[in-house]
């Protein structure tokens, strides 16, 4: 996990150190630029860039920011209780019955119904069954290696008979979940850090930049009034990108079998399960997308990593959104709205 992490906040320093001080230096007049991270939310680094007359004015923000993050953390965790809070976790243990929750909850939900409808399933927060039993072979690889070993062929085909969204009853007026398969399980990781990064960048008045794991959203631009600059990791090169673009407003959401894996007998097994197989799929090294809704984005770099580019494409013309994929061979193509925002490109 730590190894993990540290990697990860590499990154994020790599892409986001673009964006230099506004007033060259902190003699002068003006916002100054600060950055503030957190390794307590959703399982990765979430990052705060933004511009403000003071550090304390900046650590105000960013801890407010935090705050808000980790209501949505907590409420869409599947793995820990919270004294007094109805959770998603709260949802799978009591699988049969209606529970009731925040709205929270429900909202995000009912966008992953869309995104499940839209995607042709592709994108299921319903395969909790099936990624738990990746999760757990994962985190046993990590804690001891030389036993990694990947689920057994007949768990994977046993938890892919509870993963149809089909079971997952949404009352929007009585805001109550049930999931009517009593062995079924949710597990929003395809769509929860995209869209609580969305809903508190929303809320703010003040143009930053926020990054959890990589889902990367600005509420608007430098304090100059110029885009921020963001990256795009090259897969094989933990400490480069390939690519730059320039982000006003909107966000940048990256899918990739780097960024969560295990490996046994040499092959890398990653977090991105195709639900037609209940196995990793093999498309692609990376899908990353340009929208303007980070929720959305999170959604469709999961499901493009998991179709073929023509009808990624016709997914990406019903969101307004623009793509980048890095084949298996390390090659890129991207749509033209992609292409345009591109500021600099490293080729490999």
């Amino acid at each position: 996990m730590r190894k993990r992490l540290s990697a990860l906040l590499l990154l994020l320093l790599l892409a986001l150190t673009g964006c230099a001080s506004w007033g060259g230096t902190p003699a002068q007049q003006g916002p100054q630029r600060y950055e503030a991270s957190f390794l307590d939310l959703f399982d990765t680094v979430t990052v705060v860039i933004g511009y403000a007359e003071s550090e304390e004015d900046f650590t105000a923000l960013a801890q407010e920011i935090h705050d808000e993050l980790e209501v949505y953390h907590r409420l869409y965790d599947i793995y820990n209780d919270y004294e007094g809070l109805v959770n998603l976790k709260t949802v799978n243990d009591r699988a049969g019955q209606p529970v009731q929750v925040d709205r929270r909850i429900m909202d995000l939900l009912v966008l992953a119904r869309e995104m499940y409808d839209a995607t042709g399933g592709q994108v299921n927060v319903a395969m909790g069954s099936v990624l738990e039993l990746w999760h757990d072979a994962r985190e046993a690889a990590l804690s001891d290696p030389s036993g990694a070993a990947i689920p057994a062929e007949e768990e994977i085909a046993g938890a892919l008979e509870h993963i149809s969204f089909d079971t997952v009853v949404l009352d929007e007026e009585n805001s109550t979940v049930c999931l009517t398969d009593p062995e079924q399980s949710l597990d929003v990781g395809a769509l929860a850090k995209g869209y609580a990064a969305e809903q508190v960048a929303r809320g703010l008045e003040e143009d930053v930049l926020i990054s959890v794991g990589g889902n990367v959203r600005a509420s608007g631009p430098r304090a100059d009034g110029t885009p921020w600059v963001v990256g795009v990791q090259d897969p094989d090169g933990g400490e480069t990108y390939l690519q730059t673009l320039n982000l006003s407003q909107g966000s940048l959401v990256t899918s990739g079998d780097y960024q969560r894996y295990f490996t046994v007998d040499g092959v890398r097994y990653h977090h991105i399960i195709d639900p037609s197989t209940g196995y990793p799929a093999r498309r692609y090294r990376a899908v990353t997308i340009l929208c303007e809704d980070s929720g959305i984005a999170d959604g469709l770099s999961t499901a493009l990593f998991l179709m073929g580019q023509e009808e990624g494409k016709a997914l990406l013309d019903q969101y307004g959104a623009d793509a980048l994929w890095i084949l298996l061979d390390g090659t890129m193509d991207a749509t033209e709205g992609f292409a345009q925002a591109v500021r600099t490109t490293n080729e490999r």
